[in-house]
Formats: structure tokens, C-alpha cells, sequence
């Protein structure tokens, strides 16, 4: 971490900051974008620190056209900008309280008026439309505040700088990895016939937060999912009180995080003999897999991975309508994944080196399930894998 004298505690120096700063503002340049305004928390972190449990009210970051971003949030938010971004004091704007969850204002009305102070309510302002964190009645409080503005749909500008990353993100995800590792290691020598669930994902959780050798865990932005049985033919599901079964099988869909950088991680349990499907499903996923994984390599496109896999699938007699993956890093809830690129035939966007993604081709099949992941960095020598748990179908005997 960064602890800059006499002031805020950040995971990355100044000069990366400033990096993806001059890469978001060229792409506002290229899209004809004045102002642009990141209600979407990760973006919000990516570009100035910030990191706090207050995306449940309204809250953005304003990127200019040229020079320092500004924070805007609630005013008891402020002292978290204070101390986790590298924004001056100027550029920390606070609304006050009666905003929040208010029928007779809304924050956006406030954070209008500051745009119109500063400058910066004409021309052409960015929003994230299809994200969220930004409501529809935040978009009518600005189209009704700001008449002099076009406001113009940029969901994904700051999420497509972020697909490839810089060194120190990468080794904030194989930390991830080291605790996603430790993860699964606690769900086999946890699980057994008449285990409550609650009870193996108060362990999953245990062991998501005490890390190992001395990294700290930090909340995954989606909880563990371990649907069993009939119940694993649905993608997300996740835990109640009932016990585990023999003669079920079982996949857990879990991911370590560490400074909010994540290494998603899906394997899948049978307790007792496994039924032949489910071994003639391992067999399936993991040659397509495999194949998959050799076309994952900078110059290719994303359907080149999906389309391997999918080759394997069919020629194993089973048919799979959704995408095989997609882009991880940082995140917060509802989702660990970056909402740009994806694993599935017609996506044409070519892997580049230090991209990482989620290879996830889950199968959700009439009545029951089977996942087995992967999670991975794009490099000229093929993919790294940000962890190393045994790929294979764990039986519990």
C-alpha cells in the first residue's frame, strides 16, 4: 500500500493513478464526451482509491475533460474520500443529508447545481445508463437540471480501460488466488454427509477473510453459491439449512478477494459414487477446457476460446446456450465481473496480454449441474492460472 505523507492510504502510487486517469480522459476525447459521471463503485475506485459501503445511496466521481477528477458523495462520506483518494480537498464535494432517500430532492438535483458552478454543465456528459448503481431517477434529475447538456450513454468507457492490467493489479489477483485456494481446501475438509450448508459457509467465509501468510481476505462482491442436486440446474443459487446428501452432487461458485481484485473459482462435489453422467460431464469440461485454453493466447479473439470449447462439448452429445466467460479484476457487489468482453461465439475482441478472465463454462442441465473453472491472465506464453486447485470432479466417498 501507498501511504502518502500526511495523508491517504492507497493501493496504487500516484503515477498509476495517474495513467488510467490520461487513458479514460483520451477515450472521453475519442467519444466526443465533455464531462463524464461514474456512479459504477469499481470505476470509481479504478480511478481515484475511493473504497467504502456507500454505493447504497448515490454517490459518483466527475471526470473533466482535462485535470482532476472530483468525488461526490453524502457528507458523512466525505472523511472516506479524505482518506482513501488521492484527490485534493477542492475536488471532495459532499451533499447534505436531507438528499438521502429524500421524495422532495434528489442528489443529483445538488450535484446539478455544483456542475453548473464548476463549468461543466454543457456540451456532452457521459453517463453510465445500463449499470446498477445509476437510477432512473438519477438520469431524470440531470436531463431536467442540466437543459443545456446532452447527456449520452457511456456505460462501459471506464470498464474498457480497465481490461488489461498493470503489474501491481496483477499481483493483488494472484493474492486472490492464494485465498480462493484456501477456500477450497476448507470445503473438502469441511463437507460430509449431514453438514448443514450454513454451517460449510460459515467456514467458506472464515477462511475467504483470514487469507494465508499474512494476506488478509477482503467481502467478494457476490456470496458463495452451492446449490445441490436438482437445485444445481440453476446457476445461482445459494445456501439454506438443509444438510448435504449422499447421492447429490454439489458445485461451489466462490471467490477470493483481496483489495477488492478478485480470482473467481468454480469446482464441483459429488458425496458417494457419482452417477455416469456426471463422470461423462468431468470428462466433457475438462477436454473443452483444455482446448480452450490453448487458444487463449494475445491475437486471438474471445470466441476463439469459446469456440474450442464448444467444439468439445457437442462432440460429447451436449448442448450449452451460454457464454463460456469473462473479464475479472476489481469489483464490488452485485458482481465480480467487468461487463465488457465475453467468452461466446461472435465476440471478436482480441486477448491481449495481462487481460484476465473468468473461463467459466458451467453446466446447468435439466436437473442438476456441473462447474469447473478457471481463472486466468492472458500471456504471450499461454495462460497463467491465478490459482491451483486440483481440476476434477471431488468425490466424497
Amino acid at each position: 500500500m501507498v501511504h502518502l505523507q500526511n495523508g491517504p492510504l492507497l493501493n496504487f502510487t500516484l503515477e498509476e493513478f495517474a495513467t488510467r486517469l490520461q487513458k479514460t480522459q483520451t477515450a472521453m476525447e475519442k467519444a466526443q464526451i465533455d464531462t463524464l459521471v461514474i456512479c459504477d463503485p469499481s470505476n470509481m475506485h479504478w480511478l481515484t482509491g475511493y473504497d467504502g459501503w456507500s454505493f447504497y445511496v448515490h454517490q459518483c466521481v466527475i471526470v473533466p475533460a482535462q485535470g482532476e477528477p472530483i468525488w461526490y458523495g453524502r457528507g458523512i462520506d466525505v472523511n472516506g474520500a479524505r482518506h482513501r483518494t488521492w484527490l485534493s480537498e477542492d475536488n471532495i464535494v459532499e451533499y447534505p443529508d436531507n438528499y438521502v432517500m429524500s421524495t422532495e430532492r434528489h442528489p443529483m438535483d445538488f450535484l446539478a447545481e455544483m456542475l453548473i458552478s464548476k463549468g461543466l454543465s454543457s456540451g456532452v456528459i457521459g453517463v453510465e445508463m445500463d449499470n446498477y448503481y445509476y437510477s432512473a431517477a438519477a438520469h431524470a434529475s440531470l436531463v431536467n437540471n442540466l437543459p443545456n447538456a446532452t447527456l449520452k450513454d457511456c456505460r462501459s468507457l471506464v470498464n474498457w480501460q480497465r481490461t488489461v492490467k498493470s503489474p501491481q493489479e496483477l499481483e493483488y489477483m494472484r493474492n486472490a488466488g492464494r485465498i480462493v485456494e484456501a477456500m477450497h481446501a476448507r470445503i473438502r475438509a469441511n463437507v460430509r454427509p449431514g453438514l448443514p450448508k450454513y454451517e460449510l459457509v460459515a467456514e467458506i467465509y472464515d477462511a475467504s477473510l483470514r487469507g494465508v501468510k499474512g494476506i488478509g481476505g477482503d467481502y467478494p462482491a457476490i456470496v458463495p453459491m452451492l446449490p445441490s442436486g436438482v437445485e444445481a440446474s440453476a446457476s445461482h443459487l445459494t445456501w439454506d439449512e438443509r444438510e448435504f446428501k449422499t447421492g447429490e452432487g454439489t458445485f461451489f461458485e466462490i471467490a477470493g478477494c483481496y483489495r477488492r481484485y478478485h480470482c473467481p473459482l468454480s469446482r464441483t462435489m459429488y458425496m458417494g459414487k457419482p452417477e455416469p453422467k456426471f463422470l461423462e460431464a468431468e470428462k466433457a469440461v475438462l477436454e473443452g477446457l483444455e482446448a480452450g485454453l490453448e487458444k487463449a493466447r494475445p491475437g486471438n479473439v474471445c470466441e476463439d476460446i469459446a469456440n474450442a470449447f464448444f467444439t468439445v462439448l457437442k462432440k460429447h452429445g451436449i448442448d450449452k446456450d451460454s457464454r463460456a466467460g469473462y473479464p475479472i479484476g476489481v469489483s464490488y457487489p452485485p458482481d465480480w465481473g467487468e461487463r465488457t468482453m465475453s467468452l461466446r461465439p461472435g465476440d471478436k475482441n482480441v486477448l491481449k496480454p495481462n487481460m484476465t478472465f473468468h473461463f467459466m463454462p458451467g453446466l446447468w442441465l435439466d436437473d442438476w449441474g456441473l462447474e469447473i473453472t478457471e481463472s486466468i491472465v492472458i500471456t504471450e506464453a499461454g495462460p497463467e492460472f491465478l490459482s491451483n486447485v486440483p481440476r476434477e470432479l471431488f468425490i466424497v466417498d
